[in-house]
């Protein structure tokens, strides 16, 4: 059932941003005059087609579900023989080059803009997240710059944050840009106070891993209170009721569930001492933890469970925004992403960062499934994401994308002469070769994530 939520969720996102994509092309095509010949989702052989519209325009599928494409009226193609006077000056490379910057762009621009149009709907109608409350593990690093568990983040380097997912990203760009971290907190009983995470402790992170794990920090989570407890179980048979507040296990504190259960889940078959509060009052219980079998990254595993449910959702707000700050926040999000990408290509380039971090179809899909179980907020945000990723991808100077093509108008705009043919073919084929080791690169990290 996953497998094929994992593979409907990922056509319906990559299928509808290649559309869109497409779309932007198509309509910028017609609105500057030039004809369209077929309109294709998918690469290939064409599998299905009908003629539509005033100039009865091929819109296709091919059999190759990775892409599409626009085809206009085009001289280079050779189809030009016999037309009439009319369709000889709709035909593409007629046009003044700024059209063809325009119809070219438009590509990425329409990528741009669902990305936007997805972000604004999403700050619309607000999103419930873990607030920027902060859980911070003793000895790392936000601890020795002053963190303490229970801090609320308001802001870094003068950027407000309100929700995790707003502080992960300020911490993932300042580990790129290898800046200090400024940090405005509000803490209980001592009010507004500041702390410095320095551009040196950011040195030699991750980028790729949990950036805010590696600094110490992780979402603030309750007090370790047991819910429900299963008829029968070894919680049960110890005596451990709804109400209990768990303090330690054979001497260790824990601070919140997921601290409990990593020890329960190490705790397979042994005796363990957990000591809790009950109605105020101390109490010390022995129970063993029963062994199951679990599926982890490195195959089956052995872990330890009890059959109790202890408290484990975050702080949880929901920031409904005014319709014209939310398109003004998805506008900045949709920037920020794409200069964070732009970094990390760059980095990736002067090996400052892993070329690990080139995804390539079947990651796409993973996450896309892993969303789109989450909710639909998720699903809609990795669509906006993967949105901005293919615009930004098309618009990299290498022949054969949207970027190359705007590159050689760029030329012409400054030289006042279009690019040699010659030149434009060899071009073409160094740009193939590229993109397909771009592609081997991005199957084989999937591949190695998968093992």
């Amino acid at each position: 059932m996953n497998f094929l939520q994992t593979v409907l969720a990922f056509i319906v996102c990559l299928g509808s941003l290649i559309v869109f994509h497409e779309l932007g092309h198509y309509l910028v095509a017609r609105w500057c005059g030039v004809k369209v010949l077929r309109f294709s989702v998918g690469m290939g052989k064409v599998v299905w087609s009908r003629r539509f519209g005033p100039d009865q325009t091929e819109w296709a599928i091919s059999a190759l579900p990775l892409g599409g494409y626009v085809k206009m009226l085009d001289a280079r193609e050779g189809e030009l023989a016999g037309l009439p006077e009319a369709d000889l000056k709709r035909e593409f490379t007629r046009q003044n080059v700024w059209k063809r910057i325009a119809i070219v762009a438009a590509g990425p621009l329409a990528n741009f803009l669902i990305a936007i149009v997805l972000f604004a709907g999403l700050y619309m109608h607000g999103i419930e997240e873990p607030s920027s409350k902060i859980s911070v593990i003793a000895g790392g690093k936000a601890a020795q710059a002053g963190l303490q568990t229970g801090d609320v983040i308001t802001a870094i380097n003068e950027q407000p944050v309100q929700v995790w997912s707003e502080l992960r990203w300020q911490l993932i760009q300042a580990a790129i840009d290898k800046h200090d971290l400024r940090l405005a907190v509000e803490r209980a009983g001592q009010g507004r106070v500041a702390a410095t995470v320095p551009a040196a402790a950011l040195a030699g992170l991750d980028l790729e891993g949990d950036v805010p794990g590696q600094l110490g920090v992780g979402v603030a989570r309750p007090a370790p209170v047991v819910q429900q407890v299963m008829p029968g179980s070894p919680a049960e048979r110890a005596g451990l009721q709804p109400g209990d507040l768990l303090t330690s296990v054979d001497g260790v504190a824990v601070a919140d569930g997921i601290a409990f259960i990593e020890i329960i889940r190490g705790a397979a078959g042994k005796t363990v001492q957990v000591q809790l509060e009950r109605a105020s009052q101390p109490l010390i219980i022995s129970m063993v933890p029963q062994a199951e079998q679990a599926k982890s990254g490195k195959g089956t595993v052995t872990v330890g469970k009890i059959g109790a449910y202890v408290a484990l959702q975050p702080d949880m707000i929901s920031v409904p925004s005014s319709p014209f700050a939310a398109v003004g926040k998805a506008v900045a999000k949709v920037w920020e992403t794409c200069t964070m990408t732009l970094k990390m290509i760059g980095k990736m380039i002067t090996g400052e960062a892993s070329l690990k971090n080139v995804t390539g179809p079947i990651t796409i899909a993973d996450y896309a499934g892993q969303t789109a179980r989450m909710g639909a907020a998720s699903y809609l945000s990795f669509i906006a994401f993967i949105s901005i990723s293919l615009g930004v991808m098309n618009l990299l100077p290498i022949p054969v994308l949207d970027g190359g093509h705007l590159l050689y108008y760029s030329l012409e705009v400054l030289t006042g002469r279009s690019v040699p043919e010659r030149v434009g073919e060899i071009a073409q084929r160094l740009g193939m070769g590229l993109l397909l080791t771009l592609m081997l690169l991005a199957v084989f990290n999937d591949v190695a994530r998968l093992l």
